[in-house]
């Protein structure tokens, strides 16, 4: 795919942007993303198992309200990539500044994000799903939109760590929360040691609870003795306009870029409400194990926008776009496996979503239909690994308009058109629903492999190089210049 010249294994592992670098870098957030996942995986499969009406509506009730959150979260989680090359670049107070104004970004989203529950209820109302379903949807919407702030804190100061290369203490921090989300997962649904049985509203405030956790973690080593001696944490955390403003220019094509494709991912899965509950739970338990393979390889995008940026930090290309490669060859390596227990153990995945409790679903039914969904995602987790690697490389190098263009393109123009024939005109069914998210997912790699190869980002430039830093209180004034 690179035309990079030939090298010896031992080269290949070694070099900068080569296997070693971005597995230090990536191993981390592989396990965090992967202990999230498997915090989401227990979530549905608790609720499977305490009725088949929860788990139908936990996932369009929390894709939704996440639809409505991650723009705010990916705004304050872009301070990542200015970490990234500041650090790079040797400015240790444009990283706390960067993070700074990320955190400011959160606080002032949190009222946005409640004004935007009304819409989400309207939308839920809209649906058309079953009453049943629609009365758990409104429960589960709720809780997670008052404790919503929680989800771009997180964002914003995890991005501080990633961004300098520290991504040990993101996956102790998110471990902790997501052990917590478990624990309390199980003990509000079913009502355990000492806890009332709540249901899906204990699914909900377990993750809210939670969602706190792992954030408070990583601001207590923030703003700690040890970073404010490196990185001036306390004296920088102030609201800097040049700055904020420059974050806001790069970012909202970033956020404009998630939202609107989880918007249309949204969709999607309300569309699907409309099937009927066999294939309403048949698709939302493949989307629910697609997470076991989506979340690391979102890990393994976040190493490659970390490195990415830092090269480019630094002024070099092209070990930056090595990086990038490497990444994706690793993405696909792991993908390759995942995969393929989708297509041997398709049983053993559905049968951990069979109800304990009153309301099972046709085991056999869904699964008739589940079987067919996994096969698709093992055929197109290949092309969905070049999706997430590569957008992730293309943000951390500040190429966030294209990113945002291509993929409204894609996700409107092409996929939910589609999708909104097939469901509502032609009345196919969820089979050939997912037939034409695979299209989608095939045009969407094409064009982020054609835009990192023509090597168009390599002259953005993300970070003002010329940068005055605010002196810390009580002490001398200075002036740093990034070279």
């Amino acid at each position: 795919m690179n035309s990079e010249p030939s090298s010896t294994s031992s080269n290949a592992w070694n070099r900068p942007g080569g296997y070693a670098e971005v597995l230090r870098v990536s191993w981390p957030l592989i396990i965090s993303m992967g202990s999230f996942t498997m915090m989401q995986f227990a979530d549905r499969m608790f609720l499977a198992w305490y009725n088949t009406v929860s788990i139908q509506a936990a996932l369009p009730a929390g894709i939704l309200s996440f639809t409505l959150i991650c723009g705010f979260m990916a705004l304050a989680g872009y301070s990542n990539s200015f970490v990234a090359q500041y650090f790079g670049a040797g400015d240790k107070t444009g990283c706390s500044r960067s993070t700074a104004q990320g955190v400011w970004m959160s606080v002032v989203s949190w009222p946005m994000m409640l004004a935007l529950m009304p819409v989400g209820r309207w939308i839920l109302r809209v649906s058309g799903h079953a009453p049943e379903v629609l009365a758990e949807e409104m429960i589960y919407f709720n809780v997670l939109m008052v404790g919503s702030v929680a989800v771009p804190l997180g964002s914003a100061v995890s991005g501080f760590f990633t961004g300098k290369g520290d991504t040990k203490t993101n996956m102790y921090a998110n471990l902790a929360g997501n052990v917590v989300n478990v624990v309390l997962d199980y003990a509000m649904i079913f009502g355990r040691w000492g806890f009332p049985e709540m249901g899906i509203r204990g699914a909900a405030w377990a993750t809210v609870v939670a969602g706190f956790v792992g954030p408070a973690i990583m601001f207590a080593i923030y703003f700690g003795r040890k970073m404010n001696a490196e990185f001036q944490t306390r004296s920088t955390f102030r609201f800097d306009g040049k700055l904020f403003a420059r974050m806001i220019r790069f970012g909202l094509p970033s956020a404009g870029h998630l939202f609107l494709d989880v918007s249309s991912f949204s969709l999607f899965v309300l569309l699907t409400g409309r099937l009927g509950s066999v294939a309403l739970s048949s698709s939302n338990i493949a989307l629910a194990i697609n997470n076991v393979a989506f979340m690391p390889l979102l890990g393994i995008s976040i190493a490659a926008s970390i490195l990415v940026g830092q090269y480019q930090g630094r002024g070099d290309s092209e070990t930056a776009e090595k990086a990038g490669w490497t990444c994706l060859k690793i993405g696909w390596m792991y993908m390759a496996v995942v995969g393929l227990t989708f297509v041997l153990f398709p049983r053993w995945y559905f049968e951990l979503f069979s109800s304990r409790g009153s309301g099972s679903f046709p085991l056999n039914e869904v699964l008739s239909v589940g079987r067919v969904l996994l096969g698709m995602m093992a055929a197109w987790g290949l092309l969905d690994t070049i999706n997430l690697i590569v957008s992730g490389a293309l943000k951390g190098a500040g190429d966030t308009r294209f990113v945002m263009y291509y993929s409204v393109v894609m996700a409107w123009g092409v996929w939910i058109t589609g999708e909104l024939v097939i469901l509502l005109v032609l009345k196919l069914g969820i089979v050939a629903a997912w037939v034409w998210l695979m299209v989608y997912v095939i045009l969407m790699a094409v064009g982020f492999i054609w835009r990192y190869r023509s090597g168009r980002w390599k002259s953005i430039e993300l970070i003002d190089r010329e940068t005055p830093v605010q002196p810390p209180r009580g002490g001398a004034e200075a002036m740093i210049v990034v070279e």
